[in-house]
């Protein structure tokens, strides 16, 4: 019994343990320097379109191993739209809302080819991928459009002052950020342990204690460390806070809403939802709809970031962002995926591209090494699968 459950813990958190041995390694390899706050600090903000995209790419995987292709073209498209818009004087807050609507738009639109009349989501999002950066270029006219506004550098996380300022006054070490550290990790564990003690009183079958406080140990561990590490640079980046904002809706999303279950059961089995009397064509809409939201939203952090946009922005996120849910544990056919998934296959992802980029090693071979491991990931489930069958 002790070999069965230890295999199945050991199959549970497979990239979790996969992502504490890549730590490890190039910790050793780069002499500690990948962990280093100014580093940590430049991994978080790097990476913010990652976590942003693959969350709104899981609901679309969920629904049977569907993506979206337009989603990087979308991010440039939209922030071009939000460049010009303030290059000409327009209010930061209203091209925001611009931004965010346009991508929802657009999720609407290829939402409907999918949902309603049942055009492949393959064919519908490539199209729009040629589409969307063909309208990017359009509307930046083939230039790149500069973006100086402070306060939306600063919220968005593209300005020297974006950071939550440190209210505390810790001096060298950003105390504002380690109480906050603390803080988080103890409303989790508080939250950790009250939920499992509803659910045993209801009458649902709970993980048991020991694993629960170990497991509960570990994140909390992880966080008070990793803000301490953010204190010692310039402390909490906004777009942190978008990440941790975004993540947090979206595994309340797939947790505890009805439509998160009817995408699971949409992707479990589509036939049989809909005999169950679920129209299936919601959960596609619901999905797609999203992921430009979160096009929008990433095209906004990546427009702050660059303080600009140009034509060639966005290339190469939708796979970024696929990659991050597949290596993170969401299947290739559908109904299986987490956002905590997807947080470990981001943050997987980002320690892969700065850890070589430290030790020096060639953009070419940094893709080499990320297509492996998203195919070990894919043959991994696949091989799951077919065992299950």
């Amino acid at each position: 019994m002790k070999t069965v459950k230890f295999s199945e813990i050991v199959k549970k958190y497979t990239m979790v343990i996969a992502l504490v041995l890549v730590v490890i390694l190039f910790s050793i390899t780069t002499q500690g320097k990948i962990l280093y706050a100014q580093n940590i600090n430049n991994l978080i903000s790097q990476n913010g379109y990652v976590f942003v995209l693959a969350a709104g790419m899981l609901l679309c995987i969920l629904t049977g191993g569907n993506i979206d292709l337009a989603c990087g073209s979308v991010v440039c498209f939209t922030g071009g739209i939000g460049a010009v818009l303030m290059s000409n004087g327009v209010n930061c807050w209203i091209a925001v809302i611009v931004m965010l609507l346009v991508g929802a738009l657009i999720g609407a639109w290829q939402g409907f080819w999918i949902a309603y009349i049942k055009v492949p989501p393959f064919i519908t999002t490539l199209a729009g991928m040629y589409a969307f950066r063909g309208l990017s270029n359009v509307v930046l006219q083939g230039l790149a459009v500069g973006v100086s506004d402070t306060t939306f550098l600063n919220v968005f996380g593209g300005g020297a002052d974006c950071y939550i300022p440190d209210f505390l006054g810790g001096g060298s070490i950003n105390m504002l950020c380690v109480v906050a550290g603390i803080v988080i990790a103890a409303l989790i564990a508080v939250v950790t342990f009250v939920s499992r003690g509803r659910a045993r009183r209801n009458g649902y079958t709970v993980n048991p204690l020991p694993g629960v406080i170990i497991k509960t140990v570990i994140i909390c561990a992880v966080i008070v460390w990793l803000f301490y590490k953010l204190a010692q640079y310039k402390g909490i980046p906004t777009v942190l806070i978008w990440i941790a904002l975004v993540l947090l809706v979206y595994n309340y999303i797939t947790q505890n809403t009805t439509m998160g279950r009817y995408l699971y059961a949409v992707g479990s089995n589509e036939k049989a939802t809909t005999l169950s009397g679920i129209d299936s064509r919601k959960p596609y809409f619901f999905a797609y709809v999203n992921m430009g939201l979160m096009s929008g939203l990433a095209g906004i952090l990546t427009t702050a970031r660059a303080q600009g946009a140009q034509p060639t922005f966005g290339q190469g996120y939708e796979m970024d962002a696929i990659a991050a849910c597949f290596i993170g544990g969401a299947s290739a056919y559908g109904g299986e995926g987490s956002i905590f998934g997807v947080i470990i296959g981001a943050v997987l992802m980002g320690i892969i591209n700065q850890g070589m980029s430290i030790m020096g090693i060639e953009a070419n071979y940094q893709k080499v090494v990320k297509g492996l491991v998203l195919l070990i990931s894919i043959i991994f489930d696949v091989l799951s699968n077919k065992k299950k069958n």
